[in-house]
């Protein structure tokens, strides 16, 4: 949480320069390019986690009253989370360019992130995810880093795929390191989130 508010949602101000300058004619008029991308991360997987939520309640009011997602909506989100896995894979490799300290940080807030997606696609998909998910996420995570350690894209690119990347991290930490329904404690996520903040703001 502290990594995402203080880290990637600052880094969007550089990137929303690099994307204005280059800008053709038909986006001129918007001057926010960086977070409209970033909202477009969001909305994205905001409506995967509704899709993937209507379709368990779906399956638990039919005849069978199974709360298992159907294999179409598994697939759908596996592949959103497959280039969301490689988007981040791939931003390892650009951490190891802007220094060691920013790799350390992104490693480990990424790291922590990915255990608590785990715990949700898990909850959501169940026996197929156990089976199937969570190796194709794993690899995408070393595909995208393996083509970050060939190819480096472009500047712009890389300033779109941090933006979406934003907004995408916004939403996937607010659903899974803040829900409702579990049981969790105020003083262990203010303890957490001021640490890792002092961390930061300690670079």
């Amino acid at each position: 949480m502290a990594y995402v508010f203080l880290h990637l949602l600052p880094e969007l101000a550089l990137h929303q320069g690099k994307i204005s300058r280059v800008a053709g004619p038909l986006m001129a008029r918007l001057e926010h390019h960086a977070y409209l991308i970033a909202l477009l991360g969001l909305a994205v997987f905001y409506g995967l986690e509704r899709m993937a939520l209507t379709d368990r309640r779906q399956h638990r009011e039919s005849e069978s009253g199974t709360s298992q997602i159907s294999a179409g909506v598994f697939w759908i989100s596996m592949a959103s989370f497959t280039l969301y896995n490689a988007l981040i894979g791939y931003l390892l490799l650009e951490q190891v360019r802007a220094g060691l300290s920013n790799l350390y940080f992104f490693t480990g807030a990424m790291g922590l992130h990915f255990l608590v997606n785990d715990y949700g696609l898990r909850e959501h998909h169940q026996a197929r995810y156990q089976h199937i998910g969570r190796w194709l996420l794993s690899a995408a995570v070393l595909a995208g880093a393996t083509i970050g350690l060939y190819q480096q894209v472009p500047a712009l690119l890389v300033s779109v795929l941090v933006a979406f990347l934003a907004g995408s991290a916004i939403l996937n930490v607010l659903k899974e390191e803040l829900p409702a329904e579990r049981e969790s404690s105020f003083k262990a996520f203010a303890l957490g989130a001021a640490g890792y903040a002092v961390l930061l703001l300690a670079l």
